[in-house]
Parts: C-alpha cells; sequence; structure tokens
C-alpha cells in the first residue's frame, strides 16, 4: 500500500486509532488503487538485490502486497515469495495480476488474505522482508518483533516509503492549498510539501534501533516525476485514505477546486515529484 502522503495530509504517520480506521479504506476500490497509484523505479529492485538479497531463489516474505505492485517485479526476479494483504479485494486483484504476469519459469507466488499482526508464522524462516509502503499501516507494537521473527539470523528487512516532496509543478502546489484549506478544515494553513532534501528516514532507522532485533539501517533514495492530466490526478487523489475519509460532500468539493484549478490554470496537466526510500535492516 503507497502512502498517503499529499500536499494536505500527512497520513503515512497517522495515529493509533485513525491508523486501525484508514488502513482497512484502500480495498474499497481496489481497482482504482491498481490503476492510479504509481510502481517503483527499477533502481530500488536491483538494490534489494544488492542490500537486502531479493535474488532468484531467496525467500521472501512481502508484508501488505496491495494488488501486488512490488510483487510482481520480485516474482519477475525469481523470488519465492509469500504476500500478506489484509484486504480480500486487494489479494485478489494481486493472484489475478500475478496469473497474468506469469511465464515460463515463473515460481509461484503464494497469496495470503489475512492480517500480517494476526498471521501465524511459518516454521521456516525468510531470507527477506519487503514491505512497500505498507510498513507503517502494521500495528507498531507488533511490526518489529514480527518481522525479525520471520527472518533467519542475517536475514534483511527492507522497509519502502514514498512520499510528495517540493518540484514537478510547483506553483500548483502552492495554489492548491486554497482547495484544501477551504474543504478540509484540519489543513494546516499555508502547508507546502517538503523538499527532498529535508526528508530523512531517521524515524524509522529509530524504531529499527529500539526494536533491538536488527543492526543499523541502510538508505537508499530515488526521485521521480510523473506528470498527470487532470482525470488522472483526480484518480489518484480517490485512492489516498485521508481524502477518501472526508464527508462525500467535502471530498466532492475538494476534487472539483483542484480540477478547476488544473483545467483552468495549468492546461489540463501537472507533475509531481516522488521521493521513495529504501531501508534495509539485518536481523542481529
Amino acid at each position: 500500500m503507497p502512502d498517503d502522503l499529499t500536499p494536505a495530509q500527512r497520513d503515512d504517520r497517522p495515529d493509533e486509532s485513525r491508523r486501525a480506521r484508514l488502513s482497512r479504506i484502500f480495498d474499497e476500490d481496489a481497482e482504482l488503487y491498481d490503476r492510479a497509484r504509481p510502481g517503483y523505479p527499477t533502481e530500488l529492485y536491483d538494490d534489494l538485490v544488492e542490500l537486502a538479497g531479493a535474488r532468484p531463489g531467496s525467500r521472501v516474505l512481502e508484508v501488505g502486497c496491495g494488488t501486488g505492485q512490488a510483487t510482481v517485479p520480485l516474482a519477475r526476479r525469481g523470488c519465492r515469495i509469500t504476500a500478506v494483504e489484509a484486504g480480500p479485494r486487494m489479494a485478489a486483484l494481486a493472484r489475478r495480476n500475478l496469473a497474468e504476469a506469469a511465464a515460463p519459469g515463473w515460481v509461484e507466488v503464494d497469496v495470503v488474505t489475512a492480517e500480517f499482526e494476526n498471521w501465524p508464522l511459518p516454521e521456516q524462516p525468510f531470507d527477506a522482508v519487503v514491505s512497500a509502503t505498507a510498513f507503517h499501516w502494521i500495528d507498531p507494537a507488533v511490526r518489529m518483533a514480527k518481522a525479525a521473527d520471520a527472518l533467519r539470523s542475517g536475514g534483511a528487512l527492507a522497509v519502502v516509503r514514498n512520499q510528495h516532496v517540493w518540484g514537478g509543478t510547483e506553483e500548483f502546489f502552492v495554489e492548491v492549498q486554497r482547495c484544501y484549506e477551504r474543504f478540509d478544515p484540519a489543513t494546516p494553513p499555508g502547508l507546502r510539501p517538503p523538499a527532498a532534501a529535508e526528508v530523512e528516514g531517521l524515524d524509522h532507522a529509530e524504531e529499527v534501533a529500539r526494536s533491538g532485533r536488527f543492526g543499523a539501517t541502510v538508505f537508499r533514495r530515488y526521485e521521480q516525476d510523473l506528470t498527470y492530466t487532470t482525470s488522472e490526478y483526480l484518480e489518484l487523489l480517490r485512492t489516498y485514505s485521508g481524502h477518501r475519509a472526508l464527508p462525500e460532500a467535502a471530498r466532492n468539493g475538494l476534487l472539483g477546486c483542484i480540477a478547476g484549478l488544473i483545467d483552468g490554470r495549468y492546461g489540463g496537466r501537472v507533475t509531481k515529484r516522488y521521493l521513495f526510500e529504501l531501508g534495509v535492516s539485518r536481523r542481529r
């Protein structure tokens, strides 16, 4: 499940009650999620091989596979994957995407519909636990210890996070705050996306260190600009849990305001800059 960080909301770090509620919202429209959410840079998978050992034949546990956006590329690289996904619609779509992508020599992927917190770990440990923009939705009281328990000694926990950062059509992301401030009263006034250089993975590294189960975390970062038409950008926003959680009238008003801005001032197209961050930690 990719991030929910938008110019107006920071739902990628929700408090516990909000986390539990919003984590279930992605499953409402799995097809839209699969169509609108961006994939991950090729370099990220290369680094998963180098840093986490996610290579042909390795046993990989994927936590929160969503519709399989990271699962399919990992399977193509010959990993033996068990993917755990809490949303039944998301899990079903992941199975379909994997079946459509299958090729000769393909190693079958086991997609399990379950909450990771309650899923019983198999006896045989994994070489790597991978979670692509989903780890923050797992109960923080459970996720580090259970990830460590799932790994062999020296196995790797690889957590991918992404968020919107300053760049792309910069003036649009200044102006669009008026729409958020009008229709979402929780929006801080004058909020701006951070510059990529200002975004650090210290919170994740500190959580890893506090667990006492892993060594130091190694980070790799990747920036990517993606251009959207008005309709494509609105589809993307409809996949964000913070937008979906708004009352219907406020959500429709917000999306209408954003559409008018893109069409009226930006020729029907805007570019959004993403920062993808990979953090890899080895089990002690």
